[in-house]
């Protein structure tokens, strides 16, 4: 049989070591310097799904079988995260870049102060939150392990002899030297690990290629799609157990989810740390959502199949193994089996190693480098490279050890989504003074040091303690009475909140104290000189030069005794290296040459990069003996430089700005008498225009009232003139109205596609008969077709009707002709109307579009407008967004032009054919 248990370890210990092939093959070709693919986006978006660990895997299904949709809370909160990258993934890459940043704890004591005990407290803490996630991973690992054996064993030789406990510690070691050899195999933190991140993008798609194997079997292959299985739910009273979106829990599952995928070591390794390109980001940002959107397609028809087939009381957090074994489908199985074993791998090898840095960064080496006097630092056992080795080997030791001890003491829990929140829970204590270090300047690592320890007490005490009552009776007695018998303080009912779901009531109480105590400390507490340095670097890195470093160690080491130094951390060839970089000897016959602080500065990144800036700064800080003048002198010496350069720099900012400001009023106030001259030109104008018409009708009005003496001749003329002068009056204040409303904005405007040939057709038609009645000859030239533009059809047409009338009634030709043509350009539609008459004299070309001009001299028969036409015109050809102009034509007279956007609907061939 192919699913026997000796052949699933085999294939598991073929596949580890498929992994390590993997991983070794990659590393050479990265130092060969042919990375190629893999330091391409695609790898880096893989390899962040180290995110979805066997709880994903296995767990997912188990969580949709018990709380039904809450498992896609687990997928949204990372989604938020890297939907919204610009904000802060961004920030956090580039600070990590500039900064050499080595892990989530170097980055939080860096920005503060670089500070050892922030670092060892955030490290402590992290190991501790990580525990129960790596016992998650082994519970799956044994757990799908035992599936099989039970399942498939057939003699006493068969592991289902074994007790989980025992299976357990023998992956746990076997885990063990398996993270060792892959992951330690050099001492630089901040160094990307391209053999690492190769072997997780892989094991990411065979993790997404079971599962979306394992689902379409279930989903096609033993149902007959989505419909069927959940028919057969329903007939089976199966139903999806209320999930409350948008409820506490699931918001506190989303809330922690978001927290996960950015404070979780291993997260922000991958993430921040093992970025080789801040642009790989833009395509995380939508491809990290795909891929869990993929992992997440199949796991409700699997939870409900499984729990319509599969026997009472079978474990759903196995449905992705047991479904294609009840069905003899043992190479399926295998298949998946490998996939589960692919996600809790990735997860503990990347969280070993993660974890193991900072323990050696942040515990080991700054107790050595304190421990250890200065005059002692040679020979072999006090080598910093051989330290660090062997201090992350042993790391990684013991985070297997203190997962298999967790899984030992908490082996009572069924469920794998409990153990993996509990985890969450406490590495969302790091978010508050994360947010702090990038967004807030004036955060102190006081504040940062309280609210992390005050949030991982009640974390501990709310969620972490209660974990441990089916091992312990004195744990279970303080869940349900409290200690001492204080129920105000039961750790899942804190001060009497009780009803409340235990994940809520955590997250709740610790983020309040957290956040409560980080603002509260940090207004009520001063920074550091460090602190003061290390601030602007982390919240305003984008306006800063990443080479803009502080030059904090200033002092009178000479090179031979800082290469020393950098040879104990770098290793002789990268020391030479940095320093033959930098134009600094460091041969013994130099070694009374002293050094700038900017090489200082820039050894001291470097050495940040092997062991965390914290430690780097304590080390450097050992080797040289400083000037007589402290840091915080040093410093207020600095601050009252800095505030006369700020406060000449002010002054310098108010005199521009005041003089900004005159020249602003002067121009106002230029503006303000043109606008008075316009407003009293404007007003002298229409009063003489109004005036006229309304002197001739008052005047015959008067004679017709003394009918005596007229003949009726004479009283058909009279009424004629009173009525044409009503009409010259009616159509001067339609134009001042139209004017107004133009310029004031029309409510009712709106430009939509039309056809402007078809519109200029209609205007020649509407005059033809004024053309007719001055004998004038209309010619229509090269026309352009069908042309769309954005237009309002009669204001367009208005337009038209405007110049062409103009064209008509000034014509002085003796034998008038008017010339219209159409043509398409890259400009757009463009039409010239133009005549063979006088044209525009030269005194009134440049303000032709200007209220009340007229080219003629008043008192001409053809002189009865107001001379707003134009002007009209213009304005609507403005709001068309094109452009009204007098220009050359083809005849000697005047000929206007005017020029409209085609619109984006025309395709770019139609313009061309037509230009």
């Amino acid at each position: 049989m192919i699913l026997s248990p000796d052949f699933v370890i085999l294939t598991a210990v073929g596949y580890v070591g498929l992994l390590f092939l993997l991983a070794y093959l990659s590393d050479a070709r990265a130092k060969s310097g042919n990375a190629g693919f893999l330091s391409s986006p695609a790898i880096y978006t893989l390899s962040i799904s180290v995110y979805c660990t066997s709880w994903t895997f296995y767990g997912a299904v188990g969580t949709a079988a018990r709380s039904g949709l809450e498992f896609m809370a687990i997928y949204m909160g990372p989604t938020l995260v890297f939907v919204g990258w610009w904000f802060l993934l961004r920030k956090l890459i580039r600070i990590a870049h500039s900064q050499h940043i080595t892990s989530i704890a170097d980055f939080l004591s860096s920005r503060f102060g670089k500070s050892s005990r922030l670092a060892v407290l955030v490290t402590l803490i992290a190991v501790v939150s990580i525990t129960p996630y790596i016992a998650l991973q082994l519970k799956a690992i044994t757990t799908s392990i035992q599936t099989v054996s039970v399942a498939k064993g057939t003699g006493a030789d068969h592991l289902a002899t074994l007790d989980e406990v025992t299976l357990a510690l023998g992956v746990a070691i076997g885990m063990a030297v398996f993270t060792i050899l892959f992951g330690t195999r050099n001492v630089d933190a901040r160094e990307q690990h391209p053999g690492v991140v190769a072997a997780i993008a892989f094991e990411a798609v065979v993790k997404l290629l079971a599962l979306l194997a394992v689902g379409v079997f279930v989903v096609f292959g033993i149902s007959d799609g989505f419909a069927d299985i959940y028919a057969r739910a329903v007939d089976a009273g199966v139903r999806i157990h209320e999930a409350e979106p948008f409820g506490s829990r699931w918001v506190a599952v989303l809330f922690l989810s978001a927290c996960a995928v950015i404070c979780l070591p291993r997260q922000f390794q991958i993430t921040v740390v093992e970025n080789s390109n801040e642009d790989h980001l833009r395509t995380a940002s939508w491809a990290f959502p795909c891929y869990m959107l993929a992992m997440s397609l199949f796991i409700l028809p699997i939870a409900l199949y499984g729990q319509t087939t599969m026997p009472p009381g079978s474990n759903p957090d196995m449905f992705v193994l047991t479904l294609p074994m009840s069905t003899g489908h043992d190479a399926l199985a295998l298949f998946a089996f490998i996939g589960g074993f692919s996600s809790a791998t990735s997860m503990i090898i990347v969280a070993s190693i993660a974890l193991s840095i900072m323990v050696s960064n942040h515990i080991v080496v700054p107790l050595a480098l304190r421990r250890a006097p200065r005059s002692d630092e040679t020979g072999e056992q006090r080598d910093i490279a051989r330290l660090l080795l062997r201090s992350r080997r042993i790391s990684i030791a013991l985070m297997l050890l203190l997962g298999f001890l967790y899984f030992w003491l908490t082996q009572g829990s069924d469920a794998l989504a409990p153990i993996g929140l509990i985890s969450f829970g406490g590495v969302a204590q790091f978010l508050p003074a994360m947010l702090a270090a990038i967004f807030w300047r004036t955060a102190t690592m006081k504040g940062a040091l309280a609210a992390i320890s005050a949030g991982f007490v009640v974390w501990a005490w709310t969620l972490f303690l209660p974990s441990f009552d089916t091992f312990s009776p004195v744990v279970a007695d303080v869940v349900a009475n409290g200690p001492w018998g204080i129920r105000a303080l039961r750790p899942e009912a804190l001060f009497g909140m009780e009803g409340m779901d235990p994940l809520v009531h955590s997250v709740f109480w610790s983020m309040l104290v957290n956040v409560s105590v980080l603002l509260c400390v940090s207004a009520a507490t001063g920074q550091n000189a460090l602190e003061r340095i290390q601030a602007p670097l982390f919240v305003d890195v984008f306006r800063r030069s990443a080479s803009l470093q502080p030059r904090i160690l200033r002092g009178s080491a000479t090179t031979s005794e800082l290469f020393f130094v950098a040879e104990r951390v770098l290793g002789w060839n990268r020391a030479r290296a940095l320093f033959d970089t930098a134009g600094v000897p460091h041969r013994q016959t130099a070694q009374q040459q002293g050094v700038s602080a900017d090489f200082i500065a820039r050894l001291e990144r470097e050495l940040a990069g092997s062991i965390g800036s914290a430690s780097a700064h304590i080390l450097l800080t050992k080797a040289i003996a400083g000037d007589a003048i402290s840091l915080e002198e040093m410093m207020q010496i600095a601050d009252e430089t800095q505030q006369a350069i700020e406060y000449s720099h002010a002054l310098e900012l108010k005199s521009q700005e005041l003089h900004f400001t005159a020249q602003q009023l002067k121009e106002a106030n230029a503006l303000l008498k043109e606008l008075h001259q316009q407003k009293d030109e404007f007003l002298s104008q229409v009063s003489h225009e109004v005036r006229t018409p309304m002197t001739s009708i008052r005047s015959f009005a008067e004679i017709l009232m003394e009918p005596e003496g007229l003949t009726p001749e004479q009283r058909r003329r009279f009424i004629s003139t009173i009525h044409n002068e009503s009409v010259r009056l009616t159509k001067l204040l339609d134009e001042i109205l139209d004017l107004s409303a133009l310029e004031q904005g029309e409510r009712d405007w709106e430009n939509v596609p039309v056809d402007a040939e078809d519109v200029l057709d209609q205007a020649m038609a509407v005059c033809e008969a004024l053309a007719r009645k001055r004998l004038v000859t209309i010619e229509s030239g090269a026309r352009a077709g069908n042309c769309i533009v954005l237009a309002d059809t009669g204001r367009l047409s208005q337009v038209f009707i405007n110049i062409i009338a103009n064209a008509i009634s000034h014509n002085d030709a003796k034998e008038p002709v008017v010339h219209i043509s159409s043509r398409v350009t890259q400009e757009g539609y463009v039409v010239d109307i133009s005549d063979n008459g006088s044209g525009i004299p030269p005194l009134f070309r440049k303000k032709i579009f200007d209220k009340f001009v007229r080219a003629e001299p008043d008192g001409t028969p053809d002189s009865q407008g107001l001379g707003l036409g134009l002007n009209i015109s213009h304005k609507i050809v403005g709001k068309l967004n094109g452009r009204l102009e007098l220009t050359a034509g083809t005849l000697p007279g005047a000929c206007f032009r005017i020029v409209l956007p085609v619109w984006q609907g025309v395709a770019p061939e139609a313009v061309r054919e037509n230009a």
